[in-house]
């Protein structure tokens, strides 16, 4: 079982990991696109690289929040087969990571805050993903964005695997929806490599403390965002943040956010 606090009320409720893990999955989950036709305004969507191809996992651009131009960056997942062929199950793939990384750059070039939305099983594995260099495009983005000289805010909406969410988690402040997970793998694939059996998923995700109570006791998030009423606890907490991050100064954002992950 797993206690989950409202981020706004205090109560504390008890969930079967399983539920959490299904509801952090599911098909019809509040996806990227979702949450930025709700939470920002004059949204104008980028594409590419700048070296090969687009990547539909990750969706990014400008848009402005209480009157304040951001970059906003998320990982999409499809809700039909077509969608999720499209944005490869929300597996970002080197291109996703690329253009990620593009329009970080882009915004501390103007001086934007980066504000990132997660939700993915990890990065696409495929051959021609590590020919491309999938390895080496998310150790870029975690080694540009530990010195990025905005503020960086991430939130971890569904699930938040491995290296492939990490590449968009290095932020100064990191946030999860309270029926999300975040681990450094699947708990299939841990109970695989701890049992060889995937089947004890639920038994592993209890080991692995994926959950976020667990992850906020630990200090690996700042809060738990109550997915009751959502959106407006979204804005209230960006609100909070950007009013919080603005007080520092680029080397002290840099700097915060390096002691953040080395404690680790």
């Amino acid at each position: 079982m797993s206690e989950t606090i409202d981020s706004l009320t205090g109560e504390v409720s008890q969930k079967n990991i399983a539920d959490i893990i299904n509801e952090a999955r599911a098909a019809d989950r509040i996806s990227a696109r979702d949450i930025i036709d709700k939470v920002f305004t004059d949204f104008f969507e980028l594409h590419g690289d700048r070296q090969l191809t687009d990547d539909e996992a990750i969706v990014g651009g400008i848009a402005r929040f209480n009157n304040q131009a951001v970059t906003v960056i998320g990982i999409q997942k499809g809700r039909n087969l077509a969608e999720n062929l499209a944005t490869n199950f929300g597996q970002p793939s080197p291109n996703g990571y690329r253009k990620a990384l593009r329009l970080m750059k882009q915004a501390e070039k103007f001086g934007r805050p980066v504000i990132t939305f997660i939700n993915t099983a990890g990065a696409y594995p495929g051959i021609e993903a590590e020919e491309r260099g999938q390895g080496e495009a998310i150790a870029r983005n975690l080694l540009e964005m530990s010195d990025l000289k905005v503020p960086i805010i991430a939130f971890i909406t569904g699930e938040g695997g491995s290296g492939g969410a990490l590449a968009l988690a290095l932020a100064n402040k990191v946030y999860i929806l309270e029926n999300a997970v975040y681990s450094v793998l699947s708990p299939e694939g841990f109970a695989t490599i701890l049992w060889k059996d995937g089947s004890r998923r639920d038994e592993a995700a209890e080991l692995m403390k994926i959950t976020a109570p667990h992850l906020l006791e630990m200090g690996l998030v700042d809060a738990i965002v109550s997915e009751e009423n959502l959106i407006e606890n979204l804005k209230r907490q960006l609100t909070e943040s950007l009013g919080e991050l603005s007080l520092l100064t680029e080397i002290e954002l840099a700097e915060q956010r390096y002691e953040r992950f080395r404690k680790y």
